[in-house]
């Protein structure tokens, strides 16, 4: 019968110290950290295959020099704080700086250092352990600035869901009319800021914004969209996103879309030049044609595609109604309008 005893002795390697220092070695040449070993006089006496591909030095390119190296001129006097701290046989707890690669780039990093200590337990150096921390401090970063920029666009949404709100109530003629007419025009700010999320707010396509304002009146048989692949601005979205529905409702009222019968054409075309417009056109053909022109009604529709689309983005616009057709024409600088690649 086997003694219950036997699971208790140790194993023949243990409290070897050459085994002990075997483990020890395979665990910082294996370690996904940089450690990094130096004296009191902060010359580098160990250097791990992590260290050499967070800073781009090899092992015989670092020991034997000051770790000063890897420190940028005005972060010096942390190198003075850690020798004395070690001196005085005190851990230093892990913090984040900043620390040079052999290339001159700079990362961010998150050291621990802790004496290193000799067999009468004298210290005679220090080991730094370093973490590369330069993705998650980006990430961070970026997360502060798309928070400011969400922040700067939603009061910008509250300002134009105002003035919608205003606009509506001086031009709606019941209680009725107004509350279908904002509920409208909500939903329709609403799709373009779905179109923002998708994009992760980095802005959308013509086609898209043309597609998703579209697509609650239905008939898409009758309407045509052509012209270059075009990324536009966030706040360009939003602007055009409020025109084609104004133009979509109109539609759905009177024109096309209400099925009596004919096409829309939508189109867009960037023209060359010194400063290069963005050229849109909105042209809704009846067939038959209507028995007369419609009425030159100030609406909000019309103050949104003659003054609000255009002044956002800088440009002009036209529009002509006749029992023949619906011309919508925008000219905007290509500047103001398209998306630019943001700089990593």
């Amino acid at each position: 019968m086997r003694d219950d005893k036997s699971r208790e002795r140790p194993s023949p390697d243990h409290g070897d110290p050459r085994i002990a220092e075997a483990r020890l070695a395979a665990i910082i040449e294996s370690s996904f950290d940089a450690v990094i070993a130096k004296d009191l006089n902060s010359i580098i006496t160990d250097w791990n295959p992590a260290a050499e591909r967070m800073f781009g030095y090899a092992a015989h390119e670092a020991i034997g020099r000051s770790i000063t190296m890897l420190i940028p001129d005005h972060l010096r006097d942390e190198e003075t704080g850690i020798i004395r701290r070690i001196r005085a046989n005190e851990r230093v707890e892990s913090f984040e700086t900043v620390r040079l690669r052999k290339d001159g780039t700079r990362i961010h990093v998150s050291l621990t250092v802790s004496p290193i200590r000799d067999a009468q337990g004298n210290v005679v150096g220090a080991s730094k352990i370093a973490r590369d921390i330069t993705a998650a401090r980006e990430s961070e970063a970026r997360i502060r600035l798309l928070l400011r920029e969400i922040n700067h666009r939603v009061k910008n949404q509250y300002a134009v869901i105002l003035s919608l709100i205003r606009e509506t109530g001086l031009r709606s003629q019941s209680i009725q009319e107004f509350q279908g007419k904002v509920r409208e025009r909500i939903t329709a700010l609403a799709a373009s800021h779905d179109l923002l999320v998708k994009s992760e707010w980095s802005g959308s396509t013509l086609a898209e914004i043309v597609k998703e304002q579209l697509s609650v009146f239905g008939h898409e048989d009758v309407v045509v969209i052509s012209g270059p692949l075009l990324s536009v601005s966030p706040s360009t979205v939003q602007s055009l996103g409020m025109a084609f529905h104004e133009l979509g409702t109109n539609s759905a009222k009177y024109g096309v879309l209400s099925g009596r019968g004919g096409s829309i054409a939508v189109s867009w075309r960037l023209e060359p030049g010194p400063e290069p417009t963005l050229e849109i056109e909105w042209l809704e053909q009846f067939d038959p044609p209507l028995p007369k022109a419609p009425a030159k009604v100030r609406g909000f529709g019309t103050v949104v595609l003659d003054r609000v689309t255009p002044l956002s983005l800088g440009g002009r616009s036209s529009l002509e109604r006749s029992t023949q057709a619906v011309r919508w024409h925008l000219s905007a600088p290509a500047s103001s309008v398209l998306e630019t690649p943001s700089e990593g």
